[in-house]
């Protein structure tokens, strides 16, 4: 059978992705910090994994104001006061199969941070293996932090696709639910419907669920699943790619997968998603399956 750290060692890039038993091991390295961020806000508080910062995916990720990610001054205070400066080594992980674990990895990568990587199976695994947790919650020095520089070729924006629609040289992978690709839904089961005016996919797009890429545990598959699951529709990185969910956490996860796990080079995440696309005055739309 194959362990954990073979697995991840097959991927195009294994140094973005560490098990949990790496992670048990480092808990205490220097220059290291692992940050938490949740779909339930309240998780981190419950129990935690020790000297874990917490990251609001609500008001830390994301500008509580205007609908965007932080600007760079709002990244920095946020990566300062968590006593983060460019040269330290983040490990990210959280609840959900690590929904917005990835959107917070595909942030500081937008950003220029150096080195940041994933536990494999995230809070879910972490916790089911009864690794160590504690509810204290840890103070460190503040410090000041420069952002690096932007990456833009991260990031998808309404423009982008618009021309990419046009172009017609772009793979769109819708990785909502097939309920919400067909119109049917807004949002995931279990969340309130809102965000958009019409339901529906982009023209052109496949729908690849996000889930699909992670096992029962949480963790990723292995390399050859996932090349079978995105090659068999389609999505091979010969062309560009876009990915797109609700609000943009799903679709970082996929995007994650895409660059990292698979090396797909040109992968961007378009984090306005369907709550932008479906509300827009002169977008198109499909619906059905």
């Amino acid at each position: 059978m194959t362990t954990t750290e073979e697995k991840i060692k097959a991927y195009a890039e294994p140094g973005v992705l560490v098990s949990t038993e790496w992670a048990e091991a480092n808990l205490d390295s220097p220059g290291l910090r692992f940050v938490e961020i949740d779909v339930d806000t309240s998780a981190y508080e419950t129990g935690h994994i020790p000297g874990a910062v917490g990251w609001n995916w609500q008001t830390d990720t994301q500008d509580a104001v205007v609908r965007d990610i932080p600007d760079p001054k709002s990244f920095a205070a946020l990566a300062g006061r968590s006593g983060i400066t460019p040269g330290t080594t983040l490990v990210l992980y959280g609840d959900n199969n690590n929904w917005f674990a990835t959107y917070a990895f595909w942030l500081l990568k937008y950003y220029g941070h150096r080195d940041v990587r994933l536990i494999d199976g995230g809070r879910k695994k972490w916790l089911s293996e009864g690794r160590p947790v504690t509810t204290k919650i840890p103070l460190y020095e503040p410090v000041s932090y420069s952002v690096a520089g932007v990456k833009g070729d991260l990031r998808a924006l309404r423009n982008d696709v618009f021309e990419q629609l046009e172009a017609g040289k772009s793979r769109l992978v819708d990785v909502r639910s097939p309920e919400e690709f067909s119109g049917e839904l807004l949002a995931p089961p279990g969340v309130p419907q809102e965000g958009s005016q019409r339901g529906g996919h982009i023209p052109g797009a496949v729908n690849i669920g996000w889930g699909n890429a992670v096992g029962e545990d949480g963790a990723f598959k292995p390399l050859e699943q996932l090349q079978d699951l995105y090659g068999s529709r389609g999505v091979t990185g010969d062309e560009p790619i876009i990915a797109y969910c609700r609000i943009g956490e799903r679709s970082s996860h996929t995007w994650f997968v895409l660059k990292y796990l698979l090396g797909y080079e040109d992968v961007r995440n378009y984090d306005g998603s369907w709550s932008e696309w479906g509300s827009l005055i002169g977008a198109p739309i499909e619906k059905g399956k």
